[in-house]
């Protein structure tokens, strides 16, 4: 039987590093905004059935118009308001999927997600459960106490950037994020540090790709930019 797949994307983010009274993912990369590439990419994977799109209450409107409408993602049904936390905005979404099996959840700001990275996220999984993209740290890593002296350094091989998507089994991270949001944690960066804390199903990391980046600042703009720039001319 066909497993259904839906995909959580979140884009309530305020952007405020931007340095833009635009939130960064309405901002436009290369004509259209950061946030329709990721949408595109979900739209265009043949074995995600719906997405459910998460926002700030204010700009449902204009999300539903200039960025669902606009450009046809007919799979986006679903458009909610998401919370106070990141958690918050994710429980949102889990909340709206309707007899799904695995749900991906991705930061609306990664414009640069592809297919390829969608088909090792699904592999890994439907094998452990729980799986995330990310890649190997190019940097040494640090671990510092709160006064900033270094404590230790961990293995450069054992240390991962974690990026989006992040895909689980709905069950697993449905039962994490109730169990978490009876504790009221803080402080959780994404889905993975929930699943962790409160399952035990291991999360499988796959790669990801390096030019996998978040929009955070105005540099990553220009970059993100360049790589598209990029990947046009390979299709020539």
């Amino acid at each position: 039987m066909e497993k259904k797949c839906t995909a959580i994307v979140l884009a309530a983010g305020q952007g405020k590093r931007m340095g833009s009274q635009i939130p960064k993912q309405f901002l436009l990369l290369r004509g259209f905004p950061v946030l329709y590439y990721s949408l595109k990419c979900f739209q265009d994977c043949e074995w995600i059935q719906d997405i459910i799109l998460v926002t700030n209450e204010e700009s449902v409107e204009y999300v539903k118009e200039q960025i669902v409408d606009r450009y046809f993602l007919t799979k986006t049904r679903r458009i909610v308001t998401g919370g106070e936390e990141r958690y918050d905005s994710v429980y949102a979404g889990l909340m709206e999927c309707v007899g799904t099996d695995y749900v991906f959840v991705h930061d609306g700001a990664r414009p640069l997600i592809t297919g390829e990275i969608l088909e090792r996220v699904f592999d890994g999984v439907k094998e452990y459960g729980a799986c995330i993209a990310g890649m190997p740290s190019k940097d040494t890593i640090k671990i510092s106490d709160e006064g900033g002296c270094v404590l230790s350094t961990p293995p450069r091989d054992r240390v991962w950037n974690v990026q989006t998507p992040q895909a689980f089994s709905y069950s697993v991270l449905k039962n994490a994020h109730d169990s978490i949001r009876e504790k009221g944690m803080k402080g959780i960066t994404d889905d993975a540090m929930i699943v962790e804390q409160e399952t035990e199903c291991w999360v499988k990391l796959v790669q990801g790709s390096y030019e996998n980046l978040k929009i955070t600042t105005p540099e990553d703009l220009k970059i993100a930019e360049a790589i598209l720039s990029e990947r046009d001319l390979q299709k020539i």
